[in-house]
């Protein structure tokens, strides 16, 4: 009978093993939150960053599809009727008044675009033979702040010889 004592044990777990079960399943939830966490902080990011570029590659293209006599306005609802004209007046992207850097501005969903036209010939588009378009778009990441830039060349069409 002493024998069947021996291998005859009671079922369940001690107090012990249940505390301990239950902090390993607490570290394990842990770390999976955590990564949640950074899943989404990464995603949001990467939303911003996605956004941030097209709406920059889209400033360029609309300044390189208007009319020459029309690439220093802007039409950011695209209802036909120019929203803004930009200025050389030393805001947003413009370091200096009077410097013939043209710019403009717009925030929308967390990130601010700035655009300028460069003119070859400062004070008159006109009489350039090309013009610097150039947009950055620009947005917060944790306590930072993340910048995409891109630009283009464009001729003048109707420029002849080097006036």
């Amino acid at each position: 009978m002493t024998r069947g004592r021996l291998f005859h044990t009671e079922g369940g777990a001690s107090f012990a093993e249940v505390l301990v079960a239950m902090a390993l399943t607490l570290i394990g939830l842990a770390g999976v939150m955590g990564a949640f966490q950074a899943a989404e902080r990464s995603l949001r990011t990467g939303t911003l960053a996605t956004r941030a570029l097209a709406m920059a590659e889209s400033r360029i293209e609309a300044k390189r599809s208007v009319r020459w006599d029309r690439l220093l306005l802007d039409d950011l609802n695209h209802d036909g009727v120019p929203d803004l004209v930009m200025h050389d007046d030393g805001a947003g992207g413009d370091v200096l008044a009077g410097d013939g850097v043209y710019s403009g501005s717009w925030d929308q969903d967390g990130v601010q675009l700035v655009w300028m036209v460069t003119p070859s010939r400062a004070g008159s588009l006109s009489a350039s033979g090309h013009a610097l378009i150039e947009a950055r778009a620009a947005y917060a990441v944790g306590e930072g702040q993340r910048e995409v830039r891109v630009g283009t060349l464009r001729a003048n069409p109707l420029f002849v010889g080097s006036r």
